[in-house]
């Protein structure tokens, strides 16, 4: 049934990308291209109006480009996931598009199975990095907890990259404390277990967490939470 589909907003300036990434996608049995956007204005009208499941994401784009609308469709939409695919592996792209929001950075190279991937593990919410867009990231997170923590700061060194959470990401993080499952705190905030599913997801990314046990440990650490 078509309503069981992955549906995946296309965004990219190059009309050609898009047409490509199109025709793939169709192949796919359980996919379903909703939309095509020429640049980041259009990504986040077309966001509003279809509600994509994925939104596959270039930067460098006319109007606005894809950081911003990143930004912009991850705080309006939560259950709407962002994989960035671009041909810049730059560091300071890189680390602006996780501060964004987006739950997957490809670069352009990528092989059309890797990115089918990408996007159904994202529609799970998992997150996922290009090899080499990991090892910039986990490269960075080293360097930033090597650093000395200035006298008298309470915060740990990578809180220089943590992103701010959601009140409604609060939310959940509180539950999570608590030691409620993924139903459970769906039944409390009355959401659907997919929507809390994708809020640990960004909570998780947004403190930099590889499991709830981190982002527990990590969310005391900030004072964001009280254990015990």
């Amino acid at each position: 049934m078509n309503e069981e589909k992955i549906r995946v907003l296309i965004a990219d300036d190059q009309e050609i990308i898009r047409h490509g990434l199109d025709l793939i996608l169709r192949t796919q049995p359980d996919m379903d291209v909703v939309g095509q956007a020429s640049d980041g204005a259009e990504a986040v009208q077309l966001a509003a109006q279809l509600h994509p499941d994925v939104i596959l994401m270039d930067i460098v784009m006319p109007n606005m480009n894809g950081i911003a609308a990143t930004r912009q469709i991850v705080s309006q939409l939560p259950t709407t996931g962002v994989i960035i695919l671009t041909t810049y592996d730059t560091d300071d792209m890189v680390f602006e598009g996780v501060r964004a929001g987006a739950m997957c950075y490809l670069l352009k190279g990528t092989r059309s199975e890797a990115v089918l991937s990408a996007i159904r593990s994202v529609h799970h919410g998992e997150s996922h990095l290009d090899a080499g867009v990991a090892r910039k990231v986990m490269d960075e997170f080293r360097r930033l907890s090597s650093m000395a923590e200035p006298a008298g700061a309470g915060a740990p060194a990578d809180e220089l990259v943590v992103e701010r959470l959601t009140p409604r990401e609060m939310d959940v993080l509180a539950l999570l404390a608590e030691g409620k499952t993924n139903r459970e705190i769906a039944e409390t905030l009355v959401l659907s277990e997919g929507t809390v599913k994708n809020h640990v997801s960004k909570i998780m990314g947004k403190l930099h967490a590889n499991d709830r046990a981190q982002i527990l440990v990590k969310a005391a650490r900030r004072k964001l939470v009280k254990l015990g």
